[in-house]
């Protein structure tokens, strides 16, 4: 289990448990989250910011950049705030916001990128155009293959089919 979580440092006790289930291990979810408290293991608590931050990283980036025509955003509360809205308006700017539902803006999709950025490139440094392109591909592949879905009961969406060496077929 402790190798797992620092495999996959960004997975819970129950894609955790998954794992462990597939790789033969009989446990349940009620032992794995005990053992996994015991153990002090927890998922590292992503960096939030509030609407005061925001509007200092904006800042930041209008003296470094400049201000831009507009803000693009999503609907959440630290962009919507009104002294956001307000600070942005003052140097110039306009706010753009995301409208929820296009289908350019499925959930899915939005799903996706924001496991591959909270599992994959949030904690990696890619030296290379080559490099980025192997080890993403690595994970795309183990996020389709491997990783457990919560949505699909703990399974991945397209398993490996492993075929035992009797049950082949016979190519000639």
């Amino acid at each position: 289990m402790i190798e797992l979580t620092h495999r996959f440092g960004r997975y819970g006790d129950s894609h955790i448990a998954a794992l462990l289930r597939d790789a033969g291990w009989q446990v349940n979810d009620k032992r794995v989250e005990r053992l996994w408290r015991r153990e002090g293991l927890t998922i590292p608590v992503k960096r939030k910011l509030n609407s005061t931050e925001v509007i200092d990283a904006l800042t930041d980036l209008f003296i470094l950049r400049g201000v831009l025509g507009y803000i693009r955003s999503g609907n959440g509360p630290e962009f919507i705030a009104e002294a956001v809205r307000d600070r942005i308006k003052a140097v110039g700017g306009k706010t753009a916001y995301i409208e929820p539902g296009p289908p350019w803006e499925n959930g899915y999709y939005e799903s996706f990128n924001g496991r591959m950025r909270d599992e994959l490139l949030n904690g990696k440094i890619f030296y290379s155009l080559h490099e980025a392109q192997i080890i993403i591909e690595r994970w795309r592949n183990h996020y389709t293959v491997k990783r457990p879905h919560s949505a699909l009961g703990y399974r991945p969406p397209a398993p490996e089919a492993i075929i035992p060496m009797d049950q082949r077929p016979i190519m000639h």
